[in-house]
């Protein structure tokens, strides 16, 4: 019951703005459930509703560094890793299975470990030196590399077989899924350690994931993916406001 109390809390501190966005995912998720679109199960556009709706409650939630994102995030995860599947996205799938899924319980624990002061549903934040971003940017191009080369090896055809149907160079894409899941990882690992930096991570890929759904013609994930990086870009203010809150950089 302390939990349920904490999640409506932190629904009631969402923005008029967000909550209007809220409402815009909701109307859109809603209509092509009840009316897929063609070549869309009926399931998989149920599916597409939950994690529309779940997906922009976490990004709201994450922007104002709230712990109470979690839930959300992990419902999210659970249902798009369908979607992913479905349509043979694996470098996305397996981020989403093996990284974000595991990772969103540890968060929220090491989360609840540094409350700001004046919120105890609130992170503390922090930032990167010069030396860790120069580390991180390396590490995010070795792990693309990496991911590339071995899903290439292990998934064959099967990665991004989708492409063809919308007339993309599926090499490009699988660039592209690879790079959004290094930097996937490593920004995950960056929120976990509560780093604004995260967010600058975060607008890279939600841009290219808006190009890819619009291209797609997706209109429920265009729009989560719109969302995303609208907030992304509140998320990374709100987060620099709140690491220069905490200059023991803890």
């Amino acid at each position: 019951m302390d939990g349920l109390k904490k999640i409506v809390r932190a629904v009631r501190s969402l923005k008029w703005y967000e909550t209007i966005m809220c409402i815009v995912m909701l109307a859109i998720s809603v209509y092509y459930a009840i009316k897929p679109e063609e070549g869309c199960p009926q399931w998989l556009a149920i599916i597409n509703l939950i994690s529309g709706l779940c997906g922009v409650m976490c990004v709201f939630l994450t922007a104002k560094a709230n712990r109470m994102n979690f839930p959300f995030a992990m419902v999210n995860t659970t249902v798009f890793v369908i979607y992913l599947f479905y349509f043979g996205i694996w470098a996305t799938f397996w981020l989403e299975l093996i990284v974000y899924m595991p990772l969103n319980v540890f968060s929220w624990w090491k989360w609840t470990k540094h409350k700001d002061e004046d919120d105890e549903l609130l992170a503390k934040s922090k930032k990167l030196t010069v030396l860790q971003n120069v580390i991180v940017t390396a590490s995010i191009a070795a792990i693309a590399i990496l991911v590339h080369f071995t899903l290439s090896e292990l998934a064959g055809d099967s990665w991004m077989r989708f492409a063809e149907n919308y007339g993309w160079n599926i090499t490009i894409m699988q660039w592209l899924d690879s790079i959004i899941f290094a930097i996937g990882i490593v920004a995950s690992v960056l929120e976990l350690l509560r780093y604004k930096e995260q967010y600058a991570w975060w607008i890279i890929t939600d841009v290219v994931a808006v190009a890819q759904y619009a291209i797609k013609k997706d209109p429920v994930y265009t729009t989560k993916k719109t969302i995303y990086l609208i907030e992304a870009f509140i998320g990374y203010h709100n987060w620099n406001r709140l690491a220069k809150k905490n200059t023991d950089n803890e």
